[in-house]
């Protein structure tokens, strides 16, 4: 006699116990809970890490984001930015570290979030989903990288241009920004062209699931275009080189979703005729 343990057949014709997927491994609640718990735990604490860390290099991370500010003045030294409050340095910095240890503890927090949903994915859909985790941060990257490298260096010099050299004029008009203003201007302006360059990642998505089709994002062009200005005119500030600067890379991205979404259709076109061939068969 063989000394074998009774597994459950599960409704998909898997057994308990056995295989790859939700039936890999069944848990009760409570597990799920704990396993959670533990997983947002390492999330915190490598959070709260990185924000240590970013902070102490504070005052590096904040120079970095003024130099196109810096190079549009010249590095003449006659320009300052300003802090009209004694704790106004000090929460920018916090800021500062919050931000950039969001960024960079990221992968971090994604994996702990797909250690706790991959052991209830089958093999195939470990595959589809893998991708976008790992596109995702790249894209925000991208969309980061475009800001601090083209959009924010013409738009100081757009800004710039509206100072008043004293015997220009009656009086002289200079501008000197606040340290923390500057900041959450530069700030929003990453994270909307961060999140915007997600939508790629998000509508390919939702073609994957079958919410939605590339002739369905085909009809709907119009419509994107218009969403497209109407999110540069609240994400940007009031100016139309911004709002052109951010509202033009999304509809090109709403053009390259419509490319992805006729590759993953072809694809899996491709992969239902070899199913019907082998049944054929």
């Amino acid at each position: 006699m063989t000394d074998e343990t009774p597994r459950e057949v599960l409704s998909d014709g898997s057994e308990d116990g056995d295989g790859d997927g939700p039936g890999a491994a069944r848990m009760p609640l409570v597990e799920h809970l704990t396993e959670l718990r533990r997983r947002l735990i390492y999330a915190l604490i490598g959070f709260i890490i990185t924000f240590f860390i970013c902070f102490a290099f504070a005052d590096m991370l904040f120079n970095f984001l003024v130099e196109p500010l810096a190079r549009v003045w010249g590095n003449t030294g006659n320009h300052r930015l300003i802090f009209t409050a004694l704790h106004e340095k000090f929460f920018t910095d916090i800021k500062i570290a919050f931000f950039a240890a969001a960024f960079v503890a990221f992968p971090l927090i994604s994996g702990q979030l797909w250690f706790f949903v991959a052991p209830g994915l089958y093999r195939k859909e470990k595959r589809a989903f893998l991708p976008f985790l790992v596109a995702t941060p790249f894209l925000f990257f991208a969309g980061g990288t475009f800001v601090y490298y083209f959009l924010m260096p013409v738009a100081w010099q757009f800004f710039t241009s509206f100072e008043q050299i004293a015997g220009q004029g009656p009086m002289a008009i200079e501008l000197e920004p606040k340290v923390n203003e500057y900041l959450s201007l530069v700030m929003r302006l990453i994270f909307a062209f961060g999140i915007s360059f997600e939508l790629p990642v998000v509508l390919t998505l939702l073609v994957k699931v079958g919410l939605t089709s590339a002739e369905g994002l085909r009809k709907k062009r119009r419509y994107a275009i218009v969403i497209a200005f109407i999110a540069a005119a609240v994400l940007t500030p009031p100016d139309p080189l911004s709002q052109l600067a951010l509202a033009l890379p999304i509809i090109f991205l709403y053009e390259v979703s419509i490319l992805c979404a006729r590759l993953i259709e072809r694809r899996r076109d491709a992969g239902r005729d070899a199913y019907a061939d082998e049944d054929e068969l």
